[in-house]
């Protein structure tokens, strides 16, 4: 369990910025207090849907999708992430923390069609490089394409003496 830190404006809008022209179910990874969520169906990505463990942090979401007009437009789902499959989304929203980072890129490897996109805020991928950033400091943002991702890993592994 990692503790919430709500994303500030600027990172939500670089993060969206970053999915900006695609379509597409779009999940987030720990989606905290929905905002993510809400701005990326405003943003006319659909479905939009957030996984979340904590229950209060899932409330604020329901609430803030009902202030927003977005009430069962949107999904908040108590859900593991390690536990949900992925491999029909094509946006894939992650603010969590280095820690977590490793596995999940093994987790979005095996289950992400090649044309998803995977955007992570606060922290990039230590593996993977991306396709393109944006913002500089704690509002800075990256996104990976997963075919360029699978492209390099390979190519990594097969330049690896046996």
């Amino acid at each position: 369990q990692v503790p919430y830190q709500p994303s500030s404006p600027r990172q939500v809008a670089n993060a969206l910025a970053l999915l900006q022209g695609r379509a597409g179910k779009t999940v987030d990874l720990g989606s905290g207090d929905g905002r993510l969520v809400l701005e990326a169906y405003k943003q006319g990505l659909r479905p939009a849907l957030g996984y979340e463990l904590n229950p209060w942090l899932l409330c604020l979401s329901n609430y803030r999708a009902w202030k927003a007009g977005c009430h069962g437009k949107v999904s908040f789902l108590k859900k593991d992430l390690w536990k949900v499959d992925l491999s029909d989304c094509h946006n894939v929203i992650v603010f969590l923390a280095p820690s977590v980072k490793p596995p999940l890129a093994t987790k979005l490897l095996a289950e992400l069609p090649d044309e998803a996109r995977v955007v992570a805020g606060r922290f990039p991928f230590p593996c993977w490089t991306p396709s393109s950033t944006l913002g500089q400091g704690l509002e800075q943002v990256w996104a990976y394409d997963m075919k360029e991702v699978r492209q390099e890993v390979q190519g990594s592994a097969q330049g690896r003496p046996v």
